[in-house]
Order: structure tokens, then sequence, then C-alpha cells
């Protein structure tokens, strides 16, 4: 009697048989963690013991299901699945079925203990990586043409831009880094004409550091580190500013209002930026010059040598091309910058994560670009 009494299943727990080879389990009444701890073994113990071919959960007569009921679904279908029978599951209302596909992505891994889902769980993460590579590719092709648009729609209608925000994103990009700008374009000058002074003394060629001067810093350096800088300082603001935004649900709000935030935060930021940044470069060379002009006067050779020979050195096509390099430089810090700030994620280290990515595809964008540069000017006797 007392061997009988401990086979009697529990109350709410049902089996019984069902088409050949197939085990039909009956849950009923409130699956909570008070009842599902009296469920657990007697369930899984059944499921074993029958190793079936098909398991159907019929859940018909289930109340309330709270994660204990659901962990012990999970259970089941993986201990079934395990054994190679497939699971059905019969009376189970939508919401309890989308808590169910929740608490089985989540928990799913932890109920079985095979070789197998191991395969498929590494087979499943590389077509998700595929599929986030190929999300992130329509990602950026459409940040390209929806800025595209935007910056087309600027220059066509001048009338419909927010020149406020323009001017005031310029102050923010130009005008206060402007000590930092006139402070490094100062030293690099100094610097390097300086030590091309070292070298050049030995064979007495200080006249040609003029020459170099201009050439290096108005073909290369002006716009090379007046990129840097404004990846840096303004990029890294753009990401933050717009990042914050994206934490707060403000571009939610923008979007619901049927504003693009392309359209209302990027194209001022990346205006502003094409704006400045020449100004910017032109006045970075400028203070290198005058740090190079220093160098030059303490070695005894008078000022209007050197001026000389530095316009007479430095031609048209450099500052084209200085112009040129500056402005593509300013497209891809801006826009890349807009875009990490665009898909920044939750939590709270989203915005540091968004500013760090920005500054760091920023500066390899402006290195691969200035390769890009290089090759075209040589090919092209620019």
């Amino acid at each position: 009697m007392r061997n009988d009494a401990q086979t009697v299943p529990p109350e709410g727990l049902a089996a019984e048989d069902g088409p050949p080879g197939a085990l039909v389990l009956r849950l009923s009444g409130d699956l909570d963690a008070a009842h599902v701890a009296r469920l657990w073994a007697p369930a899984l113990e059944r499921v074993r013991a029958a190793g079936p071919a098909a398991l159907r959960l019929d859940l018909s007569g289930a109340g309330y299901i709270d994660g204990a009921g659901l962990a012990l679904l999970v259970r089941l279908r993986a201990e079934a699945e395990t054994a190679g029978a497939a699971v059905e599951l019969i009376g189970l209302s939508e919401r309890y079925g989308h808590l169910l596909h929740l608490a089985q992505r989540s928990i799913g891994a932890a109920a079985g203990g095979t070789g197998r889902p191991e395969h498929r769980g590494a087979a499943r993460r590389a077509v998700e990586g595929v599929d986030g590579l190929w999300r992130d590719v329509r990602v950026v092709v459409s940040f390209i043409g929806e800025g595209s648009l935007a910056l087309w729609e600027a220059a066509a209608h001048p009338q419909g831009v927010r020149w406020k925000d323009v001017i005031a994103q310029a102050l923010a990009v130009g005008v206060e880094s402007l000590p930092i700008l006139l402070l490094i374009g100062f030293l690099m000058g100094l610097i390097m004409s300086f030590q091309s002074v070292i070298t050049l003394t030995r064979f007495g060629g200080e006249i040609f550091v003029p020459n170099m001067l201009g050439l290096v810093m108005f073909r290369e350096m002006g716009p090379l580190v007046t990129a840097i800088l404004l990846a840096a300082r303004s990029g890294s603001a753009f990401a933050a500013e717009i990042g914050t935004m994206r934490v707060n649900e403000e571009l939610d709000a923008l979007s619901t209002m049927g504003i693009s935030p392309v359209r209302f935060l990027v194209a001022p930021r990346i205006l502003a930026s094409l704006a400045v940044t020449p100004i910017m470069t032109l006045i970075f060379n400028f203070a290198s010059l005058v740090g190079g002009a220093l160098v030059m006067l303490s070695i005894g050779f008078p000022l209007v040598v050197f001026t000389s020979r530095v316009f007479a050195n430095v031609t048209a096509s450099d500052l084209v091309g200085s112009m040129v390099k500056i402005a593509a430089f300013s497209l891809l810090v801006g826009g890349v910058s807009c875009l990490k700030g665009l898909r920044t994620g939750g939590g709270a280290s989203a915005v540091g994560r968004s500013t760090t990515s920005a500054v760091v595809a920023g500066l390899v964008l402006i290195t691969v670009a200035d390769g890009i540069f290089a090759v075209l000017f040589y090919y092209y006797k620019f």
C-alpha cells in the first residue's frame, strides 16, 4: 500500500498514453512556485521513464503561470527534445506563449546539457553574426542616403535650414577650439623647423626650412591635425549629445512627431563642420608658420626671407588640395560621430561607449582617407 501511494501523481499532474509512442501530460491549477515544487520531480520522472517519441503538454486546465511554471515547461521540453521526442503544447494562452518563448531563450541552454544544443548554438551565433553585419551595412547605407539627401535639400532650399543651430554648432566646433588649435599649430611649426635646422645645418641648407615647412603644413599636416582635433573634441561631443538624446528617448519623440533625427540633428552639425574646418585649417597653418618664422629669426634669417620662400614654394594647388582634404575629413568625422550617437544602446555606459567608438572610428577613417588622397594626388600630379 505504501509503494502504491508513492506512485500516485500529485494533484495537478495527470499522465496518460496518447497516440502510439506519445505521452500526454496534463497540468492543471495555478503553476506557481509552491505548486511547481510538488510537480517538478514527478513530471520529469514520468517523461524520463516513458521515453516517448512525442510529448504533449496539455495546459487547458492551467490557471496562473509564474516564472517557476515557465521554468518547468522549459525543462520538460528540453528533457523530451534531448531524448529525440517532438513536443507539442496544447491550451497555452497567447500571453503565456510569449513569456515561454522569452524563458526558453534565457534558460534553455541551462536546461539541456548535451553536446547537440552547443553545436546548434554555434551555428545560430554564426548566422546571427552575419545577420548583424548585414543590418549594420543597411544602417550605414541608409544613413549615408538620408544624410546626403538632407545636405542636398539644405543646398537647394537654404531657407529651410535651421541656421541658429548651425551657427551654434559652428561656434562650438570652431571658435571654442581656437586656443588649442593655435597652440598645437605654433608648437608643431616651431618643433619641426627646429629639428629641420639641426639636420640641415650640417649641409648648409637652413634656407630650405621655409620650403619644407610650408609644403608639409599646407599639403599634409594642416588638414590632418585639424581633422584629428575635430574627431577628438567635436566628434566626441556630437556622439555624446545625440547618444544622450537616444537614451532619454528624445529621438523616439522626434520620430513620433514626424521629424527626421538626421535632418533635425545631424545636418546642422555636418554643415557647421564643413563651414568652419577650412578656416580652422588656415589658422593652424598660420600658427605653424609663426612658429617656423620664430626659429628662422633666432638663427639670423630676416622675416622677409622666410615669407618669400614660403609663398614661392606653396602653390595654389597645395591650398586647394588642403581644402579638399579637410572637407572630406569633416564629412567623415561628422557623419560617423552622429551615426554612433544615433545607434547608442541602453544602459548607463552606452553614451561612453558611443563616444569612444566615434573617436576611434573617426581617426581610422581620417587615416584611410588621407592615404587614398596621397595616392590620388601622386598619380594625378596634383
